[in-house]
């Protein structure tokens, strides 16, 4: 097991039960707390409850989707949330318009469904600020 790493705190947005429990187990075993919601608005009221390090997003959410909420918290409309927070676009949609559409809706990077583990290990240690940590954890 890896150590716990302090003061990051991520959050999931993921409706999917079976994705919410796998990435909660990998970012337990990885020493990383987590907050899981279950669309895009629970994202912005986590997120005006308190600091989060990273956002993995799903996309495709109901009540709000991940690129609306993504937007939202780009434009600064979440109190107290860093407008710069990494956030990674989860999606099944994997051709390269579908992750430039991701991008240019403000996401930092991309995680394609079905996830591997792996990936999100690597994408999670590379766009967390607070870890001096390699890619490979």
């Amino acid at each position: 097991m890896e150590q716990p790493h302090h003061g990051m705190r991520i959050l999931v947005a993921e409706d999917n039960l079976i994705n919410r429990r796998l990435i909660s187990k990998v970012l337990e075993r990885m020493g990383r707390p987590a907050l899981v919601v279950e669309n895009g608005q629970e994202a912005l009221d986590a997120l005006a409850d308190g600091p989060f390090s990273m956002i993995l997003m799903d996309i495709q959410m109901p009540v709000m989707d991940g690129m609306e909420a993504t937007r939202r918290i780009r434009a600064g409309e979440v109190a107290s949330a860093d407008p710069d927070i990494p956030i990674i676009a989860l999606t099944a949609h994997t051709h390269d318009d579908d992750r430039e559409r991701c991008i240019s809706a403000g996401m930092t990077d991309h995680l394609p469904k079905p996830i591997d583990i792996g990936e999100l290990r690597r994408l999670v240690a590379r766009h967390n600020p607070a870890d001096g940590q390699t890619a490979d954890g």
